[in-house]
């Protein structure tokens, strides 16, 4: 037994000179506060650092913006309707109170994620960069720091105080993963979290845990490597390590005290250990420190024990059960910050996720951030992440050495968490364009280096890559594209597309599904009705050419999820994709350049399809009845009209106008809506919907008001804008489109463009419903929100093609 671990520390140590790891340590500060930024590139690092003279003098132009971090470049133009996201160089800069505790410490500023090329400077000095926009990395600034403290300058001009500036980039650069090809944005920025880090010259570098068990899990197994900097044979006498282990409730379950080496491997046996699952994410502890003279460097690492395999043509096992995988796809994303996502955003993303009923994730088409991780690992997420080496073909050396560098980067800053199963190689790897060649065996050859690589570095998950046919024999898992319903076929197709799948794949796991949806937009089923366009025709037969409803969604989400509950060889799947987010791609999007495939909207908003997946996937009970987006129906007098309620509880209720519908049992197989639908007649003008959930003596209540409109429409001739709405910060601007009747035209789709006497007071650039300067009308309504702080103000709105008059609101804010 003693070989492989020698062999496994020679490796864990030849890993160290070329993999980057973020600084094991509790002792971390955020700098987040007193940044300046500029978005444009500077002549030499001397015009970041010289200093102002005084107003209108040439060293205090161009203008540099105070900011926080996280901060992205692009925060609001990935979603502007009026010009190219911003692809170029940017600087930050900083001054710091650098105050490092220990005799002989390092200081290190850490970097969780920084966009896509980034250099860091003590004053003028250049001390490191870094290639690659989504893997973490340090610069070590010690000796830069001592240099710049015993210059007159550093004392008489900063006040003791250190300047660092950073510069970032994300030029398009076809040497570079990933591609611009790419159907979502190459954020740049400091995006994620800067960190000042100090520690003693004896440091840790890097802890590795694997947490093994029997397939009947009643045996239990803990490695634990670990790599010391700034050793010596003196300093090794010098310092005290202790190793301890607690379980998930926070009992010691073992200890170790012993000397340093530079490597220093333990094994620990555990009878009967808690096992993680989505179910129980029972997180274990390890708590190792080093003492020296007083001074304690601690760092706090969580781990699970779980075990998993993909069985030959299906299903899916962890810890020797069964477990459809039921998930869903992240981008790095949210309305009005980009990629610059702060630590509580990202709680309450993963937490919606979790509360929808999802057990798997697919962090795509990178690798994200260190503290999503830990929120799987706390949510209990199994997680799919994958370098990013997406479309485009395949570059030179430089561009694999980076591909490699960020796998092995991946793999050991984040292999400790026990909710990674899949290591991705890759996306859409068959999509051509930025080379002028493209060779199939030169793709082949080099995702092969790369699952060798993958296993060398950790045999114990598998491989996985999306959409790249000749190569799906290399991996050990593989997605084919099937989009049932939106690029090809129809939703009722699904089943048969999928037993194809799994027949001509090993491991077969289904990755991206589903279909875009304008959040509000939605159409009458009945296909005779008294009102025009958008429910004249068979919304079954619907795709990605037909109106992008959330009726049309919910149907097609509705489909595959009852059929996937009667395929006992299927691994499992993950829709595409959670949240609406930023693409360059996709200009002509009813929200452009948003992909609007989310169930919840850019900021988190959800649409209807989320309910949908909570009624099959989340335990919880829970009860929505479908259209609290949707306030005006239209039909004829009497007709029944369609009432979908999602809901898990055995039994609902339905009301309308007070009256009861009756009571319908839950059946998942009952399509749509898991049998709870009634066809209802509403009365012309406002309706009161009802329904109550019975789930043993729990009752569940939900409600919607809902207009009826009986009179047709004819073409718009006027937009009426109105004050609708208004909450602590914001008034609710709605735009109408009418004929000449007066009446509202609910199938109208033109493009309305708002604007406001004061262009700071629209809430824009969103990628929302409610915060887009241009938004494709759903069912003859468009909407905005003002910030109250700028009212009083003039609002307009206007159809792109001018052929209405331009509609003016004052608003008030009162």
């Amino acid at each position: 037994m003693k070989a492989p671990r020698i062999l496994l520390s020679l490796l864990f140590s030849s890993l160290l000179l070329q993999a980057h790891a973020l600084i094991p340590t509790d002792r971390k500060q955020r700098l987040t506060e007193h940044w300046e930024f500029i978005r444009q590139d500077m002549g030499s690092i001397w015009e970041v650092m010289r200093p102002i003279t005084g107003a209108g003098k040439p060293e205090t132009v161009p203008l540099w913006q105070k900011v926080t971090l996280p901060h992205c470049f692009n925060a609001e133009d990935a979603v502007d309707p009026d010009v190219n996201y911003y692809q170029g160089p940017g600087w930050y800069r900083t001054m710091l109170n650098i105050e490092n505790p220990y005799t002989n410490g390092r200081t290190c500023l850490e970097f969780e994620g920084a966009g896509q090329k980034t250099e860091v400077y003590v004053y003028t000095t250049r001390i490191a960069s870094h290639v690659g926009g989504y893997d973490e990395w340090k610069a070590d600034i010690t000796e830069a720091v001592e240099a710049f403290r015993r210059t007159p300058l550093c004392r008489e001009r900063f006040g003791g105080k250190i300047p660092i500036a950073i510069r970032c980039d994300n030029s398009r650069d076809t040497e570079l993963i990933p591609s611009d090809m790419s159907d979502f944005n190459l954020y740049g920025g400091l995006y994620r979290y800067v960190n000042l880090v100090y520690t003693p010259a004896v440091h840790f570098e890097q802890i590795r845990i694997e947490a093994t068990t029997d397939e009947k899990g009643k045996q239990g197994s803990i490695s634990i490597d670990i790599a010391f900097g700034g050793l010596s044979g003196k300093e090794k006498k010098a310092k005290e390590f202790s190793l301890r282990v607690f379980s998930p409730e926070g009992k010691e379950v073992n200890s170790i005290s012993s000397e340093l080496t530079e490597i220093s491997s333990y094994q620990i046996s555990l009878k009967r250990p808690q096992l993680w699952s989505p179910h129980s994410p029972a997180l274990y502890t390890c708590v190792a420190e080093l003492i020296d003279n007083g001074d304690t460097l601690r760092t706090t690492q969580h781990f699970g024990f779980r075990h998993f395999r993909f069985e030959e043509k299906g299903p899916f096992y962890l810890n020797g059960e069964r477990l459809l995988l039921c998930g869903t796809h992240r981008h790095e994303d949210h309305a009005g910050v980009g990629a610059a996502l702060t630590e509580e955003m990202m709680r309450t993303e993963m937490q919606q996720i979790k509360e929808m009923g999802a057990n798997f994730i697919r962090l795509g088409h990178y690798q994200q951030s260190g503290i999503i991780l830990r929120l799987c690992d706390e949510l209990g997420l199994l997680v799919w992440e994958e370098i990013p080496w997406c479309r485009g073909g395949l570059g030179g050396e430089s561009y694999k050495n980076q591909a490699r560098r960020m796998l092995t980067n991946m793999i050991e800053q984040h292999r400790n968490h026990p909710s990674v199963i899949l290591w991705g190689l890759g996306n859409e790897n068959d999509w051509p364009g930025d080379f002028q060649t493209f060779e199939k065996d030169s793709i082949r050859a080099f995702m092969g280096e790369l699952h060798d690589l993958a296993h060398r570095l950790d045999p114990t998950r598998s491989t996985a890559i999306r959409r790249c046919e000749f190569c799906k024999d290399i991996v050990d898992v593989y997605s084919p594209t099937i989009w049932a319903g939106w690029y090809g076929r129809r939703f009722r197709n699904y089943r048969e597309m999928e037993t194809a799948g799994i027949n001509a794949t090993t491991r077969f796991l289904h990755a991206e599904w589903g279909g875009d949806s304008h959040a509000g937009r939605h159409m009458e089923v009945n296909k005779e009705t008294g009102g025009k366009g958008i429910d004249n025709f068979d919304i079954e037969a619907a795709d990605r050419n037909g109106d992008w409803s959330e009726s049309y969604i919910i149907r097609l989400f509705d489909w595959h999820l009852k059929e996937q509950e009667t395929m006992p060889r299927l691994t499992g799947s993950l829709f595409w994709t959670f949240k609406d987010f930023s693409t360059p791609l996709r200009p002509d999007n009813p929200i452009p350049y948003v992909n609007q495939k989310g169930v919840v909207q850019r900021d988190g908003t959800p649409k209807e399809s989320y309910y949908v997946f909570q009624s099959y996937w989340s335990s919880k009970p829970m009860l929505h009845i479908y259209g609290h987006s949707w306030p005006v129906r239209w039909g004829k007098p009497g007709e029944p009209k369609e009432i979908l309620v999602y809901s898990n509880c055995p039994e609902v209720e339905l009301f309308v106008n007070g009256v009861s519908q009756g009571r319908k049992k839950r059946n998942s197989q009952d399509f749509p809506a898991a049998g709870l639908r009634w066809n209802v007649p509403l009365r012309e003008g406002n309706n009161k919907i009802t329904a109550t959930g019975y789930d043993g003596k729990l009752r569940l209540d939900d409600e919607i008001q809902q207009e009826y409109q009986t009179r047709t429409w004819g073409k718009p001739s006027r937009i009426l804008l109105t004050q609708t709405a208004q909450n602590a910060e914001t008034i609710l601007v709605q735009a109408e489109l009418i004929d000449e009747n007066g009446i509202r035209c609910l199938d109208a789709c033109l493009f309305i463009e708002f604007g406001c006497t004061d262009s700071e007071a629209l809430l824009r650039n969103q990628g929302t419903a409610q915060g887009s300067l241009r938004i494709q009308a759903a069912n003859g309504r468009a909407s905005i929100r003002v910030n109250k702080q700028h009212a009083p103000v003039v609002v307009s709105a206007s159809d792109s093609k001018r052929i209405l008059k331009t509609a003016l609101i004052s608003v008030s804010g009162q």
